[in-house]
């Protein structure tokens, strides 16, 4: 499953500790032992996160079959940047499934070789932070306008109410609608997509030949002719407009390539939808999850309210406040560690791949887990902790009399990815969830009825169930 890492990545350190860096060509350990013609996939789909987690205390370096297919998991971070960062030279995309080509299409997530560096290229200036300091208005006002609407005392799902958010954000933002029936009839479908992809690409349908029709398959085609309708209504009204709009869908349908040739309507839908999961689904659930971790950690809970009263005072958060929030970016960085959206990365070995100084024969489906790999003791104190405070400078942290910022390794977080195809939206991404939690945490307390609630990976990570609510203001 394709990925995003951006240049918000937290602290890197220079030293491995002693005795966890690979030393020269590694050893292969076996996983566990699978069935036949199936392998481990039974395993993989019944839990997808705790296989990850077994497959990562058995070693750094683990054999398992995916199918008939032979696989390879890496748990160390150094490895984990090796896959990252030579993807396009000695590893490429894999093919993940007819249900993530029909939502995703051939855009930059999914374009291989000359293809995906021109369309890099067309999508990179949309996203730069530039224009992401342009669009950062549009999120505090959307958050604002949802503050009014809660009330003291009031309940609410706010795993609905985020998605909401979010998703009016995205289509006033990439598609330059303002509607809510507009965002509500995209995300519908989306949220079909999404999840019917997790069930096949964990599923025995990983395995069926594209033609072969399935319930899911069905679902996902339907919900994705619905997306496709919608924004070819949008952009063919862009294009009969005839004022200059500042949306991400209007800079892709002006954007030149070196040649001077623009985006097809095709590569235009492809792109776009990219985008709005990206811009959607990633900020929805990094912010349920971090108000589900809020409510269990008061202390953390008043640490973020006390910085947002002193940093904002009496304005509403904007991009020129992002840098100075820094424990609300902690928070967010805290949130995508424990859980985060994008959950695992595969490639595929091309001839003369290596991992570790070890030869990995071609055609092997190298996988790595965010889940596994952020949730290590070895790169985190107390793993299972919310501490956002290990994201802080020592200094920061000194300051206020704790305990000093944690050394992380690179890529021992990468919740959006990194190397050359690091997810473009992460600063969109990041900057969307700080100010939406800034302007919702200064108003309100969530208290979440927590009990029992379980993430479950489908394309992105979500909660398994309703996550109910109860909205306190704050005195």
């Amino acid at each position: 499953m394709a990925t995003h890492a951006g240049p918000d990545a937290g602290t890197h350190n220079e030293e491995q500790p002693t005795g966890t860096s690979p030393q020269g060509p590694v050893a292969f350990v076996e996983g566990p032992r699978g069935v036949p013609l199936l392998g481990n996939l039974p395993a993989f789909g019944k839990d997808p996160l705790a296989f990850f987690e077994q497959l990562r205390d058995r070693g750094d370096f683990v054999r398992w079959r995916f199918g008939r297919s032979r696989a390879l998991f890496i748990a160390h971070p150094d490895n984990v940047g090796e896959l990252l960062t030579e993807v396009e030279r000695t590893f490429d995309q894999p093919d993940l499934g007819i249900a993530f080509r029909s939502l995703l299409g051939n855009g930059v997530v999914v374009a291989k070789g000359a293809d995906w560096r021109r369309k890099r290229s067309l999508v990179q200036p949309s996203v730069r932070p530039k224009q992401v300091r342009s669009y950062a208005a549009t999120m505090a006002e959307c958050a604002v306008a949802l503050a009014e609407r809660w009330a003291d005392g009031e309940r609410i799902d706010v795993k609905r109410e985020m998605a909401a958010l979010t998703q009016l954000i995205a289509v006033r933002t990439i598609f330059g609608v303002d509607t809510a029936a507009d965002a509500e009839s995209i995300g519908r479908a989306m949220d079909v997509a999404q999840k019917e992809i997790g069930a096949e690409f964990s599923g025995i349908g990983a395995l069926l030949p594209d033609w072969v029709p399935t319930p899911g398959r069905a679902r996902v085609k339907r919900a994705t002719a619905v997306i496709d309708t919608e924004v070819s209504r949008i952009v063919s009204r862009h294009r009969d407009g005839d004022t200059e709009r500042p949306d991400l869908l209007s800079r892709l349908l002006t954007a030149r390539d070196e040649t001077g040739a623009r985006l097809s309507d095709r590569e235009i839908r492809d792109e776009t939808v990219t985008l709005y999961i990206g811009g959607h689904e990633t900020t929805s659930s990094t912010l349920v999850w971090a108000w589900h971790l809020l409510s269990r950690n008061p202390r953390v809970r008043d640490a973020l309210t006390e910085e947002l009263d002193r940093v904002l005072a009496d304005h509403e958060p904007g991009y020129d406040d992002y840098a100075s929030l820094t424990y609300t970016q902690a928070v967010v960085k805290e949130t995508l560690r424990l859980y985060p959206t994008i959950w695992l990365i595969t490639g595929l070995a091309k001839e003369g791949a290596t991992i570790g100084g070890t030869p990995v024969p071609a055609g092997t489906r190298v996988w790595s887990s965010q889940w596994a790999t952020h949730r290590d003791p070895r790169w985190y104190g107390d793993p299972e902790a919310f501490r956002p405070e290990r994201w802080l400078t020592a200094d920061r942290e000194e300051g206020k009399g704790g305990e000093p910022a944690e050394e992380i390794p690179e890529y021992a977080w990468f919740p959006f990815g990194g190397g050359p195809r690091v997810c473009l939206g992460t600063r969109f991404a990041l900057v969307e969830a700080v100010l939406v939690l800034a302007v919702l945490a200064r108003r309100f307390h969530l208290d979440v009825t927590t009990d029992g609630i379980r993430p479950v990976p489908s394309l992105t990570l979500q909660p398994d169930r309703d996550v109910l609510a109860t909205v306190r203001a704050r005195g």
